[in-house]
């Protein structure tokens, strides 16, 4: 998906609790929105290994950088190609406990 749709709702959770990005993740209408559950998710379980209290995490960076675009054509008529760029991108979560 492209950086572009992901910072939208990246913006939504950036400083929040993270059981209030959660819920905001759950019900947000977005395709991305479950890519970006997914990533807080394992910033969750990586903050829990690391023996950190779960409960009072909060999101305290999210970013979404680009990735490599896969650049594909299609053909169209009389010979002509159209080219269709497949964007990706890198999403980043940072949690860490709330002071």
């Amino acid at each position: 998906m492209s950086a572009r749709k992901v910072r939208l709702i990246v913006d939504m959770i950036r400083g929040q609790d993270v059981n209030k990005a959660l819920a905001v993740l759950k019900f947000s209408p977005n395709r991305g929105a479950a890519l970006v559950r997914k990533v807080l998710n394992s910033a969750i379980a990586n903050a829990d290994q690391a023996e950190a209290d779960v409960e009072s995490l909060v999101v305290q960076a999210a970013y979404v950088d680009e990735a490599p675009t896969m650049k594909r054509f299609q053909e169209k008529d009389r010979g002509r190609a159209f080219p269709i760029r497949k964007r990706n991108s890198h999403i980043t979560v940072v949690v860490e406990e709330a002071k």
